[in-house]
């Protein structure tokens, strides 16, 4: 199959639907460290706060082995209400105990209505868990210096612990050079150089890691699936998913292979892969005969394809055939309500560890 199937950016191209053969259960029993714990935690006790917490957890619902043929459900938009939760928890403990809570600046350039959407959303996370927004709109033919000059401004507000630049900008603007003069001890986005070069190294720590990335490892660790040792292939090499998820990945021991736009025969070497991270954005490209039985999923496409029967005309995908794939695989996130709701609880978590940086506060 030609490798040129995919790319790395968005798309809603859907690929040739072919049928799955009947897998035998027993087959299953291959892999029973990809096995996956019921999609619903019962009550969860730790968080993506807490280590301890979290290794508790773990261990009262160790994976047992999945001899089913659909794959269990990664509950994305359950794990990150619990998130959500712990981080009102924390977030009220520093207002008692310092008068203080964290602040979240916004920059959105231009009137599209998905960043539009995705600002409001932000701003009601924010508000549910007790931290500040600040939020500036411009308007489309704004300058860079006119983006400069907030940006700059809010690196110096004590208030602000997190600033955030709605992307895309507009195409006259220098996305790079915007979001590097964001304060590294604030780029809650996790997009700034440096970050991305601490995660780099083995011996040192990012100030922040890309939300949506995190996201993704933070649900793997919360449904209990081990990632040591095990193989990885992601899908994809942006700077935003694929090259970050890659590292937090091999940080966490598992062996890494990226597939891209380039890649020769990539159902090869997908269907070897214990643990798969699909951000290609290409709706439904990943098979089920691409899927190696007992196989881990985290979908991160959000693709829109025609469905007449929709209100909207359209309805949401992810990059991996999901009615295949869960007939093959033992967990997958659903698309949506998997990795989408897990980035703003990220942001959450990620603009509250600032704060506490900041203020010293533990």
């Amino acid at each position: 199959m030609a490798s040129a199937i995919f790319s790395d950016c968005s798309s809603s191209t859907t690929a040739r639907v072919f049928t799955i053969n009947k897998i035998r259960t027993g087959i299953l029993h291959l892999r029973q460290s990809s096995a996956i714990i019921s999609c619903k935690p019962r009550n969860p006790s730790f968080g993506v706060l807490s280590t301890q917490r979290r290794s508790s957890y773990s261990t009262a619902v160790a994976m047992s082995l999945n001899t089913e043929t659909s794959a269990k459900v990664i509950d994305g938009k359950a794990v990150a209400k619990q998130i959500k939760d712990e981080i009102k928890i924390e977030v009220l403990k520093m207002k008692d105990a310092i008068g203080v809570v964290p602040g979240l600046a916004v920059i959105l350039v231009g009137d599209r209505k998905d960043s539009a959407t995705y600002v409001r959303n932000k701003k009601k996370a924010c508000e549910a868990v007790g931290i500040t927004s600040y939020e500036i709109c411009l308007p489309e033919d704004s300058t860079e210096e006119d983006v400069l000059k907030h940006i700059a401004d809010y690196n110096e507000n004590p208030k602000v612990h997190g600033i955030l630049i709605q992307l895309p900008l507009p195409r006259h603007m220098d996305e790079a050079r915007i979001l590097n003069a964001v304060s590294i001890d604030k780029d809650v986005d996790g997009f700034h150089p440096l970050n991305i070069g601490l995660l780099a190294k083995r011996d040192r720590e990012p100030f922040f890691v890309s939300c949506t990335p995190k996201g993704c490892i933070e649900l793997l660790h919360r449904y209990g699936i081990t990632i040591k040792g095990k193989r990885a292939v992601i899908i994809g090499r942006s700077n935003i998913v694929g090259l970050p998820v890659s590292l937090l990945l091999q940080r966490e021991d598992a062996t890494i292979t990226i597939v891209h736009s380039r890649t020769e025969n990539p159902e090869e070497i997908v269907r070897q892969a214990d643990i798969i991270v699909s951000a290609a954005g290409k709706a439904n490209m990943v098979r089920g005969s691409w899927i190696k039985p007992g196989a881990v999923i985290i979908d991160v496409g959000i693709n829109p394809i025609d469905d007449p029967e929709s209100p909207r005309g359209y309805r949401l995908v992810g990059d991996v055939c999901y009615d295949e794939a869960c007939k093959v695989a033992s967990a997958i996130t659903p698309v949506p309500g998997g990795v989408g709701p897990m980035t703003i609880a990220m942001l959450l978590s990620n603009t509250l560890d600032s704060a506490k940086r900041a203020l010293k506060f533990e």
